[in-house]
């Protein structure tokens, strides 16, 4: 699991930093662009996604493992009126950004999911852009990634009820490149942009979700990841001379070279990204 310190690195820079170039909900993870090539409308449909995969209603308890700045827990509470929405982050900046709204019926915690003890099961999960933080690259170089995936599974179907769905996101390595720049490109975005992280494959997935989770569903988005970092991109080119000034030119530069490998892993299919729906093993 990624520490708390490498977890800082990745999204404590400064909640404005991040505001200036994600969606209004700030969510940092692959947009769904079916029928349009507006961000906010593709983060939207995206979010719908999830809510009919993990069959969500207003009197079904729901939990976010790993739930950035709040942006999918305040779409479940305020949009689509879940009274009883939970989600937690080990993010204190992220956290912080969240319990600033104080919204009814939406809790946090700043908590690793190894510690999350929760008082009450959840009939509903989602997961988005939070696994690849599980298992570090020490931990899938000798091949220990599977059992800590399969705990992963084994806590979350300890938190819920007979019947419940889980819905989960995650980038995941496709192609092995070739070319000597792509594969430097890659490897600088996950020492320095998010160190103690390592995309699974989607066999590893499919292989630790037994005996807990049956695959009920499985969408590959890879052109729409490449889309997102290039809306992403845009944008952060788009506030140059501000971040510059506020977070200087190596934070800018340092940005500008991981969302354009970004953009080049998934145009390229060096990297891909899944949605995948889960139902309980009951």
């Amino acid at each position: 699991m990624s520490t708390q310190a490498e977890i800082a690195v990745s999204y404590d820079v400064s909640n404005d930093f991040f505001r200036l170039w994600l969606d209004k909900r700030m969510i940092y993870t692959c947009a769904l662009f079916e029928g349009t090539d507006d961000l906010e409308t593709a983060q939207f449909n995206k979010l719908k996604w999830f809510h009919e995969a993990v069959r969500a209603d207003p009197n079904k308890r729901l939990l976010d493992i790993g739930c950035g700045w709040g942006g999918t827990i305040e779409f479940f509470s305020q949009e689509m009126g879940l009274k009883d929405v939970t989600g937690i982050t080990l993010s204190p900046a992220q956290y912080s950004e969240i319990k600033a709204k104080s919204i009814p019926g939406l809790s946090v915690e700043c908590v690793s999911y190894t510690d999350y003890q929760p008082k009450k099961k959840f009939d509903a999960i989602v997961s988005i852009g939070m696994f690849e933080h599980i298992a570090t690259p020490e931990q899938a170089r000798t091949g220990e990634h599977i059992s800590i995936y399969r705990n992963y599974f084994r806590r979350a179907w300890e938190w819920t009820n007979p019947g419940s769905w889980f819905g989960l996101q995650s980038v995941v390595g496709f192609r092995v490149p070739r070319d000597r720049y792509d594969v430097q490109e890659i490897s600088w975005v996950t020492s320095t942009i998010f160190p103690g992280a390592i995309t699974p494959r989607l066999e590893a997935i499919a292989a630790s979700v037994n005996p807990y989770w049956e695959i009920m569903e499985v969408k590959t988005r890879r052109e729409h990841y490449a889309k997102t970092t290039t809306e992403w991109l845009r944008r952060l080119q788009n506030n140059d001379l501000l971040i510059r000034q506020r977070w200087g030119d190596e934070k800018f530069a340092e940005y500008e070279r991981y969302l354009s490998a970004c953009v080049m892993a998934f145009e390229k299919g060096y990297q891909s990204l899944v949605q995948i729906a889960l139902r309980r093993v009951d």
